[in-house]
């Protein structure tokens, strides 16, 4: 009898783009479990250093800016079942469009925008699926909140109160700078957070703090089994009042958490100037100091003195001693390339504010509900997430970001999700398979408390 011949199946080929500071967890998850991760960037000695160990994953030269670049993204598109963008949020659109020109799913963990939203009517008709908000901040905060609301919800409950705060911070044995931060992720963005307007709803009032007066405007909260950090609202929570069907609720906020100081430093960097973005002649203020100088019309003579009355501090200040030890004073050269008070200012947080070797950051997330029941019964309920990162190992950041986005790539490529259109993971059929394998395979646990009022 004549034996069949097994037919050889070929591995399933996915594109990464962009190998900044999240993407190494993702790419090895994907290469572990037999898929190709072409993965492109502007810089490859980045991903070198991100494929390291990784037996399936190659690494491209790759800027979607350039014409060359787009030349290659027209070879690589017609070798791969989906495409994930890590790229900063707005190449996404540009990277959707090729997906939908080649008939591919496509995966990111950012905010869905007007733009994005825009793709979901083609991507149906082509029965592709589009993923997006599927990292940590957005991704699991939408999951772990999800999951309680749709709980509450089977028990003929209604959520009467909602915050949801989170933050990326330095492990309390690594918290060793007068920012109490470190930076898991680009800086750039992390200061620009503190000009974004916020909108909330708080005991039945819509409120407003305008982005000048954000940091301002914070509170302390304490997050259970950690401590009590700073906090303040994270742009337009009330969104969120239809994202999670919570028409009965009369408080929804979402917030953002930092270590003591942070908001009162921050904001003072903030009224000198250095998130500006207007170019500046770094040939005539070629040092730290000369900028500061000509950003608040001082003569340089007494630099300290003139920041001291202009912020109106005590010359003991903690602010003062935080602006030297970033070198904001000196007269150390501005490098090339930097345009901008806010490049200055990220420049000199980038070489100061790094995690040296062995140590680790903290993600840490905590949602607070308030339930109700038809039979008069209320619930105070809660679900915390603290994770750390491996000691001279993966960040919590990029693991919390990247592990949610590569196993809904693996659900999708091996046919477990298939609705198709765009989709954020605030349903069973995600938030359950990408929650439980977190919890199983990584530590990655929201613990859930109840307390009955």
């Amino acid at each position: 009898m004549a034996t069949e011949k097994k037919q050889k199946t070929e591995p399933i080929s996915v594109l990464l783009l962009g190998a900044g500071m999240v993407c190494k967890p993702l790419i090895h998850y994907l290469s572990e479990r037999g898929y190709v991760v072409f993965v492109g960037s502007r810089t490859i000695s980045k991903i070198e250093a991100a494929i390291e160990g990784a037996t399936n994953a190659k690494a491209i030269k790759l800027d979607i800016e350039s014409e060359e670049g787009q030349k290659k993204m027209d070879e690589l598109m017609p070798q791969v079942s989906g495409v994930i963008s890590l790229l900063p949020y707005v190449h996404h659109p540009k990277v959707a469009e090729y997906a939908l020109k080649y008939s591919k799913h496509f995966f990111t963990s950012s905010y869905t925008t007007d733009t994005m939203r825009g793709f979901d009517e083609e991507a149906k008709k082509k029965n592709l699926v589009f993923i997006n908000e599927c990292g940590v901040d957005p991704g699991t905060d939408h999951m772990s909140a999800m999951r309680v609301i749709d709980s509450v919800r089977a028990k003929k409950g209604k959520i009467t109160s909602f915050t949801s705060y989170c933050g990326g911070l330095p492990h309390p044995e690594d918290n060793n700078n007068p920012l109490g931060y470190k930076l898991s992720w680009a800086p750039r963005g992390v200061l620009l957070a503190s000009k974004n307007d916020a909108f909330f709803l708080q005991d039945g009032e819509d409120k407003n703090i305008p982005g000048e007066i954000l940091f301002d405007n914070y509170t302390q909260h304490e997050v259970p089994g950690s401590s009590k950090f700073e906090c303040y609202p994270n742009r337009d929570s009330k969104s969120y009042i239809g994202v999670y069907g919570l028409k009965d609720a009369k408080t929804v906020i979402r917030g953002t958490l930092r270590n003591q100081g942070w908001c009162r430093q921050v904001k003072k960097l903030v009224d000198l100037g250095y998130l500006s973005l207007e170019e500046t002649d770094f040939s005539t203020y070629s040092t730290f100091g000369l900028l500061l100088a000509h950003m608040i019309g001082s003569d340089a003579k007494d630099l300290k003195g003139d920041v001291t009355k202009k912020l109106e501090l005590e010359e003991s200040d903690k602010v003062l001693s935080t602006m030297e030890w970033l070198g904001l004073f000196s007269e150390d050269k501005i490098p090339d390339g930097v345009k901008t008070p806010l490049d200055a200012l990220c420049h000199q947080m980038q070489s100061k504010m790094g995690y040296a070797p062995g140590e680790r950051d903290m993600l840490v997330m905590n949602h607070t509900f308030l339930a109700e029941f038809e039979d008069g019964t209320k619930q105070n309920i809660t679900s915390t997430l603290l994770n750390y990162g491996i000691k001279n190992g993966d960040t919590s950041m990029s693991r919390t970001v990247s592990l949610p986005l590569a196993i809904t790539v693996n659900l999708v490529l091996t046919g477990k999700f298939t609705k198709p259109g765009l989709s954020i993971p605030t349903i069973p059929e995600l938030y359950n398979p990408i929650l439980n394998e977190l919890e199983q395979n990584y530590s990655i646990k929201f613990v859930e408390k109840i307390t009955t009022l």
